[in-house]
């Protein structure tokens, strides 16, 4: 703490990550690059949201909900993460991701049946889901990141960045349908588009820019697929394993 921060009676630090925002260590990158190795080896060609938060939670030590509450993924001591991974042709490159950020009811949640007669209401509502869910993790943890990979399989390529889930002030953006009758959110400082909601299925997907923090990472090898006899003949697999009913 500076000589210019206040101290203030009864407060605390909340942050509690194993490492500082966005500050991987090259030891978390090596685990993640070596895990991601292992899923090719036995055959995974490819790596879905679920595979990256178990990844990502044995990379760290810590845990991955297999049935999350909320949009906390994986958790560690007072800190959780919401876990993403992206598909991307060219990420060490890539300056933006979409990210989907769960399904978003107005109807459910605030009992707008229509979206299209008010969009600006509509979009007050999605993103006062998400805020709730944000207040929901922080009730539960001391701090909430996300955690998002790009990744490229066929090139091995991969790029990792980390921030803080925050609360979107509705106010801050102006909402309409594009010509898909998907509902935008437009940052109304720059006219940046930020959010996406699509009436059908209530998907809700937020664009977040790389920082220039992001961490980049390759795999330099071809890795070849280890025979399925191999792998039970590590596991000392005996054919009384097997029980036919």
């Amino acid at each position: 703490m500076s000589s210019n921060d206040p101290r203030l009676r009864g407060s605390a630090r909340r942050r509690s990550g194993p490492y500082p925002l966005g500050q991987f260590p090259d030891s978390v990158l090596f685990e993640i690059g070596k895990l991601i190795v292992h899923r090719l080896a036995v055959g995974h060609s490819d790596i879905t949201g679920d595979d990256f938060g178990t990844i990502f939670a044995n990379a760290i030590g810590g845990q991955h909900r297999a049935r999350p509450l909320g949009i906390a993924d994986v958790v560690l001591s007072g800190c959780a993460w919401s876990v993403k991974t992206v598909s991307s042709p060219h990420p060490f490159n890539q300056t933006r991701a979409r990210l989907i950020s769960g399904r978003n009811s107005p109807d459910f949640s605030l009992g707008i049946p229509d979206p299209h007669v008010n969009p600006q209401n509509t979009g007050h509502a999605v993103l006062s889901v998400w805020n709730a869910r944000v207040n929901e993790a922080l009730g539960e943890h001391n701090e909430l990141r996300i955690v998002v990979m790009l990744r490229n399989m066929a090139a091995r390529e991969f790029l990792i960045f980390e921030e803080e889930a925050v609360r979107f002030a509705p106010d801050d953006f102006n909402w309409g349908f594009n010509r898909r009758g998907n509902l935008e959110g437009h940052n109304r400082a720059d006219g940046n588009h930020q959010f996406t909601w699509q009436p059908h299925g209530s998907q809700f997907t937020v664009l977040r820019s790389v920082p220039g923090h992001a961490r980049r990472f390759s795999i330099n090898r071809n890795v070849p697929i280890v025979a399925v006899e191999s792998i039970l003949a590590a596991s000392r697999f005996t054919p009384d394993w097997i029980t036919i009913h």
